[in-house]
């Protein structure tokens, strides 16, 4: 294995040689006029030259080599620049890394390859493939961090500007591991490049594997090399913006429960799958409160607004005021629990007095599991769906209006007994969304999946969960990204 340290990489400008074609981007440095260009005439311009035979020698053509030069050198700029423009345009943290190996791979003529990202404590993270199965990175992952080229493409101090190896598995400098793996895998060569930044250090690494003993020539290292450098930066700044995203969904996962209570004769699931705040204007709850009494509250809602014309801007305000609310709702079913309708009431007056510019829709059922009976009322929210043996059905809330509309928001409860063996099931909007192109239709259709679920996934409500998460399209298929989802799952056994 060789190391190339910044201090002994090769320089920024090579000269190439005769059969060599020529590297992109300022990489070729061409023979000065002096020694190729024409002779100089009397008066000091270039010009023809008469030989002995009285044949014109033009000095001015360019040769055969310089030609062949020029063209490999136009070639490897705009294969260069065809990979950074199609970075620029990737948008995500995965499309930017299968991006990088795919381009590197292409520019270093390899077949496979490998990258990970630098955790905040310096190691290696979940690896990143390219031609490679699951299998194989997991089997690549088994390398001790000490025999780990990526990890010394990682390090802080004595970090090497490339890694090389002609052959892996005969390399002496190879560790055991990598050389029985590459063995097992089929690899030949490897060459290796850090992606890093003055500013951030190390951001990751890539390692490239050839299919045969092999190695890049000096014109795709260079190649390869002034792709990484451009590469880096923005690699640092979808890390940093993943970082964030990752830290922001953690808070809102925070402010729903961790785990969900357990009570006799009842089993409970739940289902969420929040919208990125960049595109949500809104955020859902769910909750299951257990109450002194033994019976057990449920809710779903849904908090939108900030005022006129908000919009996805809005979502982080909206996420700390879901925070808020559902704190408050869980204050309302300790109190007085066994009234849904007091619960909602309550909560609407908190609603105006202390978040006038937004607006909730709710749905809170009390619920005893031994006598499994449900007392509910719904805000302007979507009507829970009760699965029983013989299919499901829609339990029709009253028709009202979502919290903080009207001046004084009231509608009477519905109180009703489920079979045993039956599911209820809270959900919200975003949930109905995504089942189909109208909220009409998409209720319908999600009622229908659940009518239509084998029998045992019908008797376990985590599996009827995912049945439903499962049968719906994805978000993306029906522009249904923009709304969290949350579904609440109640069997009474």
């Amino acid at each position: 294995m060789n190391e190339s340290h910044p201090s002994t990489a090769l320089p920024s400008t090579t000269t190439a040689e005769p059969g060599e074609p020529g590297c992109a981007g300022g990489l070729t440095v061409l023979d000065p006029p002096g020694r190729t260009g024409p002779a100089a005439a009397p008066d000091g311009t270039a010009g023809d030259r008469t030989t002995d035979n009285g044949t014109t020698d033009d000095r001015t053509a360019p040769s055969a080599a310089v030609q062949d030069r020029l063209a490999g050198r136009l070639s490897d700029i705009t294969s260069l620049h065809e990979h950074t423009e199609r970075l620029a345009r990737t948008r995500g943290l995965a499309a930017t890394l299968d991006t990088v190996l795919a381009s590197g791979a292409a520019l270093l003529g390899a077949r496979r390859g490998m990258l990970v990202t630098r955790l905040p404590g310096g190691g290696p993270g979940q690896p990143v493939g390219h031609g490679l199965d699951r299998a194989s990175l997991g089997a690549l992952e088994t390398v001790p961090t000490e025999q780990s080229l990526l990890a010394r493409l990682l390090r802080e101090r004595d970090r090497p500007a490339q890694l090389h190896s002609r052959d892996l598995a005969e390399d002496p400098a190879i560790g055991a591991r990598l050389r029985e793996l590459a063995v097992h895998l089929g690899f030949g060569g490897a060459f290796g490049l850090p992606l890093a930044t003055p500013e951030d250090g190390p951001l990751a690494a890539a390692l490239w594997f050839y299919d045969e003993p092999a190695e890049p020539t000096e014109c795709q290292r260079e190649l390869a090399r002034h792709y990484c450098e451009i590469a880096s930066p923005l690699l640092a700044k979808q890390l940093e913006a993943d970082r964030i995203s990752r830290t922001t969904e953690a808070l809102r996962r925070g402010l729903l429960p961790d785990r969900l209570p357990q009570a006799a004769g009842l089993r409970l699931a739940a289902r969420i799958a929040p919208a990125g705040l960049d595109r949500s204007s809104g955020s859902d709850w769910y909750d299951a409160i257990p109450l002194p009494d033994g019976t057990i509250g449920l809710t779903v809602g849904s908090v939108s607004g900030d005022g006129p014309g908000a919009g996805p801007g809005s979502a982080p305000g909206a996420a700390a005021a879901m925070g808020r609310i559902r704190a408050a709702l869980r204050a309302y079913a300790v109190l007085e629990g066994e009234d849904p309708v007091s619960v909602l009431g309550d909560l609407e007056l908190l609603l105006k007095t202390t978040e006038p510019t937004r607006t909730a829709t709710a749905v809170y059922a009390w619920v005893e599991p031994e006598e499994r009976r449900i007392t509910l009322a719904g805000a302007g929210h979507c009507p829970p769906v009760l699965v029983g043996r013989h299919g499901a059905e829609f339990v029709e809330t009253s028709l009202s209006a979502p919290l903080g509309m009207l001046t004084c928001w009231e509608a009477p409860g519905v109180e009703f007994t489920a079979e045993r063996g039956d599911t209820l099931l809270l959900y919200t909007e975003g949930l109905a969304r995504r089942c189909g192109p109208t909220l009409h239709a998409g209720q319908a259709n999600l009622r229908r999946a659940a009518a239509d679920a084998p029998r045992d996934v019908r008797i376990d409500p985590d599996r009827l969960c995912a049945h439903l998460l499962a049968v719906c399209p994805a978000p993306e298929a029906v522009g249904a990204d923009t709304d969290d989802l949350m579904l609440l799952a109640a069997r009474f056994d």
